[in-house]
């Protein structure tokens, strides 16, 4: 039966229904090996020489993600940043780029010293405004638009569609981190986005136990030839346990996501109405600004991330997050358990976050045990 038939979820679960060849398990194995033997006359005829450039290991959890993604092809990298990082890095100098204002923001930090290092020009402007983007292009100049949504912490929404057709309108590439989205709810390719990106170290793996990152292509062009020179050359890459890891943990990525994604449409809709919580961020609220954009290039659901802003401002958020007992106060998202931590204390004052907010990674614990938590630390 052809992937293209089959529903993701069972490619998903069956890692595309590979059978390792030589003992017909049905669990992958492990390749361990840096070096692959040359043939007699000194070729490479099966076709691996050193396993930066080229790793068994990634074999199928790449094929996976490129399925999942509807996509010619993916690469996998040793954390999402350095996925993200090499994009920009297989620019050219003098290259212009848009990126939004409200995004991961160890990514934001980086892209604006290494933009002024390498010569790009960069503008951030709010993706929610078609017209600031559409003002932000340069026709012929910008090389690449970079989107994120939900945007990473206040969880904006930015219409994927429209952006991509200003961006190709103006002759650049627009790229999607679709990390909070993940293929169970957004397909970027398919809404027009020429590569997607994932910081796979979160609901791709989804326990918390490795870090990883992962780019997919609709085509495999020029361009994407550049960055996967960029992740050889720099040696970016992804070790092979973490590679095993990785697909383990892709394998249940649909009822991981969707469990997770259920608890924060019931937490959302029930902060909502608490005494002590000022306003609740998750897109999946039919008030919340991005909701309608959201329900069109959202299937099924509308994510796992939420924030909340706490009545009392910051000293009340932090002590909220300090009474917390089933929620765990750490930084990372997208694993089966539930955090939270106040954002601005993290990101710095540079930060678009209010000192008010905190961040909420739901996971697939009970949902009336995660409400109480919440609720007896916002109430003590």
């Amino acid at each position: 039966m052809d992937h293209d038939k089959k529903k993701p979820e069972t490619l998903a679960a069956q890692g595309l229904g590979w059978i390792d060849e030589h003992t017909k398990a049905v669990a992958p194995p492990l390749h361990a090996s840096s070096t692959f033997l040359r043939d007699p006359d000194n070729q490479y005829r099966s076709g691996r020489s050193y396993a930066r450039t080229d790793n068994p290991a990634f074999d199928q959890p790449e094929q996976l993600l490129a399925a999942l993604e509807k996509g010619e092809a993916a690469m996998l990298f040793a954390s999402g940043m350095a996925a993200a990082t090499s994009v920009f890095q297989a620019l050219r100098p003098g290259d212009h780029v848009v990126a939004p204002t409200v995004m991961y923001w160890s990514f934001r930090h980086w892209l604006r010293d290494f933009a002024d290092r390498w010569g790009l020009g960069v503008d951030f402007v709010d993706m929610t405004d078609l017209g600031a983007v559409k003002g932000a292009l340069r026709p012929g100049k910008t090389a690449l638009v970079w989107v994120e949504t939900p945007a990473n912490p206040l969880w904006h929404i930015f219409d994927i569609d429209a952006i991509g057709r200003l961006a190709h309108g103006a002759g650049a590439r627009m790229v999607v981190d679709s990390t909070v989205a993940t293929p169970v709810f957004t397909q970027p390719l398919a809404l027009g986005a020429d590569i997607v990106m994932h910081s796979a170290t979160k609901y791709l793996n989804g326990h918390s136990d490795l870090l990883a990152g992962a780019l997919v292509t609709r085509q495999k062009d020029e361009a994407w030839a550049r960055i996967a020179a960029v992740r050889t050359q720099q040696g970016g890459i992804l070790g092979s346990f973490e590679s095993w890891l990785l697909l383990r943990g892709m394998r249940t990525l649909f009822p991981r996501v969707r469990a997770a994604a259920a608890n924060a449409q019931y937490l959302a809709e029930a902060l909502v109405k608490h005494p002590r919580v000022g306003q609740v961020l998750y897109p999946g609220l039919p008030d919340s600004p991005g909701h309608a954009v959201a329900a069109r290039q959202m299937a099924g659901g509308f994510g796992a991330m939420l924030s909340i802003r706490v009545k009392g401002g910051e000293a009340a958020a932090i002590a909220t997050a300090a009474r917390v007992q089933i929620w765990k106060r750490a930084t990372s998202l997208g694993g089966v358990e539930s955090l939270l931590e106040q954002r601005a204390s993290v990101e710095g004052p540079d930060t678009p976050c209010p000192p008010d907010l905190l961040r909420l990674s739901v996971g697939i614990e009970d949902k009336s045990d995660l409400l109480a938590d919440l609720d007896q630390a916002l109430s003590s």
